[in-house]
């Protein structure tokens, strides 16, 4: 499946309500989302080999490895090799890059479908909430991790999508949501970007 099509098929899976404060927020579980925590709550357990076996075969291997050409590069043979070694940290970074990626690609794209011309005001800000709420349920994922290593990209974050989420359903939506839809995804490059130095391939 194409990174576009899996695009689709996670915002036809989100539910119509959405909650203005993240904090108040929990978004539902899609397979992805699933799979990384049979992940994580492995690895935080100390069952690498459970883990690795849960990535290996996982549908969030699969849609790594579609979205190889959007993200950093080794970053899937990385993570495998991090669980085969039992590096926690390691495991952990490469997961908040990945869902920080799919959070940031889905931000670019909630940004170019709100300017669409041919929708109408409606239409706009309904697309605009089904992408943020997109976006939480990834970047929910590892705000923690993004927090630990440098807060205010969290808070950057969290604020912008707050500022999104109330232009979603307030009456100046969509034209203000493109602001801070902007904002998320360019934060959230930034810390892809400091988050995979060269030297370390991924």
């Amino acid at each position: 499946m194409s990174p576009s099509g899996a695009l689709l098929l996670v915002l036809a899976a989100v539910a119509p309500a959405f909650a203005h404060h993240v904090g108040a927020y929990v978004p539902t579980d899609n397979e992805i989302t699933t799979n990384f925590k049979q992940i994580k709550f492995s690895v935080q357990a100390g069952k690498f080999d459970v883990a690795l076996r849960f990535f290996e075969t996982g549908p969030l291997r699969a849609d790594m490895r579609a979205r190889a050409g959007s993200l950093p590069r080794g970053l899937e043979a990385g993570l495998s090799a991090a669980l085969a070694a039992g590096d926690a940290a390691e495991v952990e970074r490469r997961l908040m890059v990945f869902f920080a990626a799919l959070a940031r690609d889905l931000a670019l794209d909630a940004e170019r479908r709100t300017a669409d011309p041919q929708l109408s005001h409606d239409a706009r800000a309904a697309i605009g909430a089904r992408f943020l709420e997109a976006i939480w349920r990834y970047y929910n994922l590892v705000d923690f991790a993004v927090a630990q290593r440098d807060d205010k990209t969290s808070v950057a974050v969290r604020l912008a999508f707050d500022e999104a989420a109330g232009y979603a359903k307030g009456t100046a939506a969509p034209a203000g949501l493109r602001e801070p839809l902007a904002r998320i995804a360019q934060v959230l490059s930034v810390l892809i970007e400091s988050s995979t130095p060269a030297r370390r391939g991924s």
